[in-house]
């Protein structure tokens, strides 16, 4: 599965990537960006209903789908803006300079560098907007607790050694207190999380190092868990199982985002510019509360039982405004 950032920086690249070569095989574009065939394939479908801001429908690119399905080719259309020199206005290039310089405050060693020569390309070819950009003051939220609960658990796990954290759950908005067996420390979709067995939850969970708000190693070592290993974020946060529900949804145009925030198997267009998709949830509760949210933008299609339970909460909760 892909998240919809890293999505967004490979619709990004495989435009100009595809043009630059006419037309390129699905496993080849698959293996030259480092992902599974089927996600370069759930790209396209969302590359689909992309354009400049104004355009129609038949103004967007055009994803050759017959030559894609038949022949296993990757052909695109109606892109040829793209490989426009770019212009930006004074306030355009201050805005992206002073977002540049933010994303590099915030950056890993290893792409400030990548960083540092974007800017200094775009100051040069700025000129008065760079200076104009220079006066804005960029500070962000210190990181200084988690980076040090990331080495406090980051040794825990090291050594072996039980951790009791008080940690925040958002969807019950309330804190718990447990006891976990550290795996290691990992960072995915921008946050880094705790791989650890829980025992409270008897069962390996991930937790958000900006959710645990205080952690205490402990005297004791952690326990063997059989067949336990740390999780492979290759592929995202969300690893689905064969025991979760796979529910079908139908979405409005204005509940498209639901396909670009959230992991999904497949979505297909509907009439209208709505998509139908298709994606695994391991928690019923998580769907319910996601159907409710999207109101009468979207419609569970499956599982039925759910969809039933959704529209049962929505009629108890008019209830209240009677």
């Amino acid at each position: 599965m892909s998240g919809a950032r890293e999505q967004v920086a490979r619709l990004l690249a495989l435009v100009p990537y595809i043009q630059a070569r006419r037309e390129v095989s699905l496993t080849q574009a698959a293996a030259d960006f480092g992902v599974p065939a089927p996600q370069i394939v759930k790209d396209l479908n969302v590359l689909w209903f992309c354009g400049l801001p104004g355009l129609g429908m038949g103004d967007l690119i055009d994803v050759d789908m017959d030559a894609l399905e038949g022949e296993g080719v990757i052909r695109v259309s109606n892109a040829d803006y793209l490989s426009r020199p770019l212009r930006l206005d004074s306030s355009e290039a201050a805005a992206l300079i002073v977002a540049l310089r933010a994303l590099r405050e915030g950056a890993d060693a290893d792409v400030r560098p990548i960083v540092d020569r974007t800017l200094g390309k775009l100051e040069v070819a700025a000129g008065d907007a760079a200076a104009l950009a220079a006066q804005v003051d960029v500070r962000l939220p210190p990181q200084t607790r988690v980076n040090a609960l990331r080495e406090e658990l980051g040794r825990a796990a090291d050594q072996r050694r039980q951790v009791r954290i008080d940690y925040y759950v958002p969807s019950r908005d309330e804190s718990t207190e447990r006891v976990v067996d550290p795996l290691r420390v990992v960072t995915a979709g921008g946050n880094t999380y705790l791989d650890a067995w829980c025992h409270l939850a008897e069962d390996q969970r991930l937790f958000r190092l900006d959710r645990i708000s205080s952690a205490t190693v402990l005297d004791r070592p952690v326990q063997e868990h059989q067949g336990l290993q740390p999780r492979d974020l290759a592929d995202g946060i969300f690893q689905p199982s064969s025991d979760d529900l796979t529910a079908v949804l139908r979405l409005s145009p204005e509940a498209r985002w639901v396909s670009e925030y959230y992991p999904v198997e497949s979505a297909r267009p509907a009439r209208g510019g709505g998509l139908t998709v298709t994606m695994k949830v391991g928690d019923p509760g998580w769907l319910v509360r996601l159907m409710l949210r999207l109101g009468d933008t979207a419609e569970l299609v499956e599982p039925t039982e759910i969809a039933e339970q959704v529209r049962r909460t929505a009629a108890e909760a008019l209830v209240n405004y009677a």
